[in-house]
């Protein structure tokens, strides 16, 4: 009888079945949030033979390469033959900050030689030194996580490695992801601990360590994706006032400090089993310990002065400050700059335009990898919008001139910018603009007095701020001023592997810092309204 293939894994073949189904049969997590519609494009699976079995393309697949499709799309039409297919795991870009714009820890950490024996600061004896003595930084993002080796003795890293969060499988916010906790507990931390000791296991074979060589790992993330990892109750992160349940104890005086803390044999991950797993300090809210470590990586308070930090995702923090004040917010953007909801979206993978050009009339891209396009990653987004409107071919509120309602960018394979495309990215970037005004406002400052502007987190990183700044994504503050600072939260969770110092401030430092709810703001409204037009942000 036909089969489908999964690795080692088989089943029958029968008709009318999706390649969802099949995954679900096998016990495969295939990501998805769009209920099967095949909006959300992220339950992309390979099909290594056997393709001829399958339904015909549906217009949701057309981005997709012959050797790809939409698993909630994928039906078996005869079943004559077997099947195989793998999930798609998609690396990811890592893009870093240049060496003189990174945390430069005096190195002091918190687990280290002593008597050839391998010593952590609470006393815990992780046996005789093996050799290298390794740590791991952690970045979950809610979309990307970066994980970072570490020697502890030099503070070199070692391996670094990227890739699409698995928890996208239980939605691609953290709004959604919270309430899919609700409905199967569990799932997502297991996706998580799958996936961060697939990688682990990976990076110890290409580099020759035992596990037992990894004496700790520090943990940042959002509030929602740190609690996750650590199997913290998040279900407060998704109703009023918005704290998790670390904060809540803090403020309550049942605990000092927001960082948490639990040995590796607790989380189930694989380093030596005593290892201690330190989850980063949150700022407050929905704004986390991954804020918290870009201020870290970015030096922003040691080097003074007035600064405004931007670490775009589909959690977008925001910290300003006027040399004396700290001020955060969060604006919950949307995954739209990283692909979601938009038709030909995606990350910021291979096969992704990543810059696009006006050329007599015609567009012209690059794609990362140099290879045939695939979609259009957050960078190229910004600089289509730049672009048509620029020309004239797209208004403020992100209509087309003569009411198409699509555009034509790369004709082979066909790739196209919808204006449903630019409704979602305009929702975006309106959270995002709104975010930004209403801190300096705060603080009485206009985009020209800020000493610093740091952008953080690849997409920003990645970002034409000409045309981020054209387009109403960034505030207009002087270019030179304009900081690149690559994907600072993993830079700052490194920091505070290598340093207790590091970790003791800026677990202080979090307790000044003033949080602002964006949405109680009387005009928020209107200063939303304003943000999601494709025009420069007001001073």
């Amino acid at each position: 009888m036909p089969e489908f293939i999964h690795g080692s894994q088989r089943c029958p073949l029968l008709a009318g079945e999706s390649l969802f189904d099949v995954a679900g049969e096998l016990s495969v997590i295939v990501p998805a949030s769009c209920r099967r519609t095949g909006r959300c494009h992220e339950c992309v699976v390979e099909i290594r033979s056997g393709g001829e079995q399958l339904s015909p393309r549906s217009a949701e697949e057309v981005f997709l390469g012959p050797a790809f499709r939409l698993a909630c799309q994928a039906r078996v039409a005869a079943a004559e033959g077997d099947v195989e297919f793998s999930v798609l795991r998609r690396r990811l870009r890592i893009l870093l900050a240049p060496d003189e714009q990174r945390a430069d820890p005096d190195l002091d950490p918190a687990v280290r030689e002593a008597g050839g024996r391998v010593v952590a600061d609470d006393g815990t004896d992780l046996g005789p030194v093996r050799g290298a003595i390794v740590g791991a930084a952690l970045d979950v993002g809610t979309t990307t996580i970066v994980l970072e080796l570490v020697d502890l003795r030099s503070g070199a890293v070692l391996a670094i490695a990227s890739l699409e969060n698995p928890q996208r499988f239980g939605g691609s916010d953290v709004m959604t992801r919270i309430s899919y906790e609700a409905e199967v507990p569990g799932e997502l931390r297991l996706a998580l601990r799958r996936a961060v000791n697939h990688e682990l296991k990976r990076l110890c074979a290409e580099l020759g360590l035992d596990r037992r060589q990894l004496a700790e790992m520090v943990v940042v993330g959002n509030p929602t994706m740190r609690d996750l990892a650590f199997g913290l109750e998040v279900a407060p992160l998704g109703r009023l006032p918005y704290r998790s349940v670390a904060e809540a104890a803090w403020r309550a005086g049942a605990a000092t400090t927001t960082m948490v803390a639990r040995r590796a044999h607790e989380l189930g991950i694989l380093m030596h089993p005593q290892a201690c797993v330190v989850g980063g300090p949150l700022i407050a809210c929905h704004v986390g310990a991954d804020a918290a470590a870009d201020l870290v990586a970015v030096d922003a308070i040691e080097r003074g002065g007035s600064f405004l930090l931007v670490d775009m995702g589909t959690n977008t923090e925001i910290v300003a400050s006027d040399g004396q004040r700290v001020l955060a917010a969060s604006s919950p953007a949307g995954p739209a700059f990283e692909g979601g909801g938009v038709r030909y979206g995606m990350p910021g993978a291979e096969g992704a335009i990543e810059r696009a050009r006006l050329v007599d009339g015609q567009f012209e891209v690059d794609v990362i990898g140099g290879v045939t396009p695939r979609g259009i990653c957050g960078s190229g987004l910004v600089d289509l919008l730049a672009i048509l409107r620029r020309a004239g071919r797209m208004t403020d509120r992100g209509t087309f001139r003569g009411g198409s309602a699509e555009l034509p960018i790369v004709e082979e394979p066909r790739i196209t910018f919808s204006r449903s495309d630019a409704s979602h990215l305009s929702v975006a970037k309106g959270a995002t603009a709104v975010g930004q005004r209403v801190l300096l406002r705060r603080l009485g400052l206009r985009p020209e007095d800020l000493d610093h502007v740091y952008l953080a987190g690849g997409f920003a990183n990645a970002l034409d701020v000409r045309t981020a700044v054209e387009i109403g994504l960034l505030v207009d503050a002087p270019p030179e001023r304009m900081i690149r600072a690559g994907n600072a939260s993993i830079a700052g969770a490194r920091a505070l592997l290598l340093s207790r110092a590091k970790r003791a401030a800026l677990d202080n430092l979090v307790r000044r810092v003033e949080h602002v709810e964006l949405e109680t703001e009387p005009d928020f409204f209107d200063l939303f309204t304003d943000g999601c037009l494709f025009e420069p942000i007001p001073a």
